[in-house]
């Protein structure tokens, strides 16, 4: 079975950090489902690339073209992946404004796994006491591994491996929570019903 999984990245540069990382989460996903005999339908959302209409999008009130799909993409993913490049200390603007723009309760217990980018490890805080706090606020249901990764973690030897691992802890988290909420979905009494004689049997 295919689970769609929503990939948000707000990188500027192409290619960034920030999409390198996101594809690297949705990567752990794949192989985390693949484990469960299930596999993802990833859809990449770069933010770069809808910021004209990002901007729209606040002054009508409306999305339209290629954000209107994007917004639709979350709204029926079965899990979001947010990844951002930091800046002042704190997620992008160009990040923030997309989740300004979705409709109230887009995500409401969605899966969603975070992850941010910068030069140094110094702004790895950044995903606890910003980017955990916007969603808890969105009501998704984030993954309790968060993962940041610095310049140099994207170089060889052990820093790398460090992500690596990080990123496979967190991608197998996300599956979790995405069969998980599958398994936990209401049971419809009308679908294959108990035979009557078996309820007669006790």
């Amino acid at each position: 079975m295919s689970r769609t999984i929503a990939v948000v990245t707000a990188g500027l540069s192409q290619p960034s950090t920030s999409r390198l990382l996101a594809d690297q989460l949705a990567a752990a996903t794949d192989r985390a489902l693949r484990l469960r005999d299930e596999r993802a339908e990833v859809v990449v959302i770069e933010l770069r690339d809808l910021a004209h209409a990002l901007t729209d999008n606040l002054l009508t009130g409306f999305p339209s073209g290629a954000l209107a799909d994007a917004v639709r993409a979350v709204a029926e993913a079965d899990a979001v992946i947010a990844v951002t490049p930091v800046f002042s200390a704190s997620y992008s603007g160009l990040f923030k404004t997309f989740f300004d723009v979705l409709e109230d309760g887009t995500l409401d217990g969605k899966p969603v796994l975070i992850g941010a980018t910068a030069g140094t490890a110094r702004h790895s805080l950044v995903l606890e006491f910003a980017m955990r706090p916007l969603f808890a606020y969105l009501r998704a249901d984030v993954v309790p591994t968060a993962v940041f990764a610095a310049s140099e973690d994207f170089g060889a030897g052990g820093a790398g491996q460090g992500l690596t691992a990080r990123a496979d802890r967190s991608g197998r988290e996300l599956a979790d929570l995405v069969l998980g909420r599958e398994r936990s979905r209401p049971v419809d009494p009308f679908e294959n019903p108990t035979p009557f004689d078996e309820l007669l049997g006790g």
